[in-house]
C-alpha cells in the first residue's frame, strides 16, 4: 500500500479546519462555482465499474484510490497520479480532508462502505445494488435519514437517465392507461451455477483476498470468481448468496428502477415467490416474485411483480412478444396496458372506451426535465445538497429492500406479510431469519 502522502492543499486544509469546527459538511471555498471548488473525491475499486466513472470524476480532485488488486493501480495512477493507495476501504474513508466516494465494489460489501461513508459525513455514490439484505437496505436508510439534506447520494442505477424514464412517469401519472391497477418487470439473463467454487490455487501476489471477501463468509479462493472482463466480472460471483443477490442486485436493480420510477412505490405489505428449487450456495436462475404496494396520494394500491431468468409476464395480446423484450416493464390500467424497455415505450388500449379521448398529454413546457449527466448530478448535489439526485438511498433502499424481500418469501416458500415499520414478518417468524445475515468476525455494517 502506498503511503505517499497527497500534498496538503489550501483547499483540503481549509476542509480539514471545516471538519474539526464541525460548521459544515460541504466546504466550498470561493463559492459554488468557483473553479478551485473542486471536491476531494475517493474512488474504492478502480477496475470494472470503477474505470467508468474516470472521466467524471478526472474533473474533481482524485485525492485516494482503493482496491484489493494492487495489480489495478499503476493504470489507475497514470490517471489520477497525485492520489494516494490503499487496498483497504475502512483506511481509505478516513483520509484527511476527504469531500466523497465513489463505490465500485463487490455487492456484498456496499452497504457496508455506504453506511461507514455517510457517518464519516461523506458523499456517497455507491453502484447497484445498495444492499444484498433487507436489514443492510434498511440500516443504509436509517443512516441516510440523518442525513438528508446534507449529504449528497445517488446508487449506479444511471439508465435512469435515459428520457424514456420519465416520458413512462408521465404516462402513468396522467393517466395515458387509464388508473393503474398492476406493474411488472422482468430480465432474461440466465447464469446457472451449482455451488461455490473449490479451492483452486492461491491468490496473485498484491491480490488481498481476504479483504475481497470483507464481511463475507469464507469461501476459500478459485481464480473462477475473477474470470469476467471489465464489463463483466460480476457475472463471476454475485449469483452467490454471500456476494450478491443473483439477478435482483444485476439488471433488476435497472429494470426495476423503470417500474418504480413511475408508481412511486413505497414498501410491500406482502411478499410471495417462487422458482428454481433452492440452492443453499446460489441465488435462483429461474423465480418470479409478486408484491402488494399500499395506495399513495395519487393511486389506489397496486400489485408489483419481478421476474427474472425466463419468467415471465402473461402477455395482454397473443401477437406481442414480450420475450423480444430482454429487460422491460409492464403497466396495467383500467383502460390499457403500457410496455417499455429502457428506451421506447408502447401504449396498447382496450375495450371500447379505451379510445385515448380521456388522455390529455402535456405541453412540451410541462415535461419532466432531463436529468442529464447521471454522475454530474450528484456531483452537484454534493455541492448543494439541497439538489436531488435520482436515485438518492432513500429512493434506491425501497426499491431493494421490496425485491430483496421477495427472496426472502422464495426461501420460506410461501406468502408472507411484512411490517415495513419494523422490517419483520408477523405472520411468518421464519421468514425474519433471512432479513439478515452472519458477517465475519470484525466487520460491522455499523461503521
Amino acid at each position: 500500500m502506498s503511503t505517499q502522502p497527497t500534498p496538503l492543499s489550501r483547499r483540503r486544509f481549509v476542509g480539514a479546519a471545516g471538519l474539526v469546527a464541525g460548521s459544515m459538511i460541504t466546504r466550498p471555498l470561493f463559492g459554488q462555482n468557483a473553479a478551485s471548488n473542486k471536491l476531494n473525491v475517493a474512488l474504492i475499486g478502480v477496475w470494472g465499474r470503477g474505470l467508468a466513472h474516470y472521466d467524471s470524476i478526472a474533473e474533481e480532485n482524485v485525492v485516494a484510490l482503493c482496491d484489493i488488486n494492487e495489480a489495478r493501480f499503476p493504470d489507475a495512477l497514470k490517471r489520477f497520479p497525485n492520489a494516494t493507495t490503499y487496498i483497504d476501504w475502512r483506511k481509505c474513508l478516513d483520509h484527511k480532508g476527504l469531500d466523497a466516494v465513489v463505490v465500485c465494489t463487490p455487492d456484498h460489501t456496499h452497504a457496508f462502505i455506504a453506511n461507514w461513508a455517510l457517518k464519516r459525513n461523506l458523499h456517497c455514490y455507491c453502484e447497484k445494488p445498495l444492499a444484498i439484505t433487507v436489514d443492510e437496505a434498511r440500516t443504509v436508510r436509517a443512516t441516510w435519514e440523518t442525513k438528508k439534506g446534507k449529504l449528497a447520494t445517488q446508487v449506479g442505477m444511471q439508465r435512469h437517465a435515459n428520457p424514456n424514464f420519465n416520458r413512462v412517469r408521465e404516462l402513468i401519472r396522467d393517466g395515458a392507461i387509464g388508473e393503474l391497477k398492476a406493474a411488472y418487470a422482468w430480465g432474461n439473463r440466465q447464469i446457472p451455477k451449482p455451488g461455490y467454487f473449490p479451492e483452486e490455487g492461491e491468490p496473485p501476489k498484491g491480490f488481498h483476498y481476504d479483504l475481497w471477501l470483507g464481511p463475507s463468509p469464507f469461501h476459500p479462493y478459485n481464480p473462477a470468481y475473477f474470470s469476467g472482463g471489465a464489463g463483466a466480472n460480476c457475472l463471476s460471483w454475485n449469483m452467490f448468496w454471500d456476494f450478491g443477490a443473483g439477478q435482483i442486485g444485476d439488471m433488476g436493480s435497472h429494470t426495476m428502477d423503470l417500474l418504480w420510477n413511475a408508481v412511486d412505490g413505497g414498501l410491500p405489505t406482502s411478499a410471495e415467490a417462487k422458482g428454481d428449487a433452492y440452492n443453499s450456495d446460489v441465488t435462483p436462475v429461474k423465480c418470479e416474485s409478486h408484491f402488494e404496494l399500499p395506495a399513495n396520494d395519487w393511486r389506489g394500491p397496486i400489485t408489483v411483480a419481478w421476474y427474472q431468468g425466463g419468467a415471465m409476464p402473461s402477455s395482454p395480446k397473443k401477437h406481442i412478444d414480450l420475450t423480444q423484450i430482454g429487460h422491460g416493464a409492464m403497466f396495467k390500467g383500467t383502460k390499457g396496458f403500457l410496455i417499455a424497455d429502457f428506451d421506447s415505450r408502447l401504449i396498447l388500449p382496450y375495450g371500447n372506451d379505451a379510445d385515448m379521448s380521456y388522455y390529455k398529454p402535456r405541453k412540451k413546457e410541462d415535461m419532466l426535465p432531463d436529468i442529464g449527466h447521471f454522475q454530474k448530478q450528484w456531483f452537484d448535489a454534493c455541492r448543494d445538497p439541497s439538489k436531488p439526485t435520482a436515485c438518492n438511498f432513500g429512493y434506491s433502499a425501497d426499491m431493494i429492500e421490496m425485491m430483496l424481500l421477495g427472496l426472502v418469501a422464495y426461501r420460506t416458500g410461501k406468502k408472507i406479510q411484512y411490517d415495513g415499520k419494523t422490517g419483520k414478518s408477523p405472520d411468518t417468524p421464519e421468514a425474519n431469519a433471512f432479513m439478515k445475515k452472519e458477517y465475519r468476525p470484525g466487520w460491522n455494517i455499523d461503521g
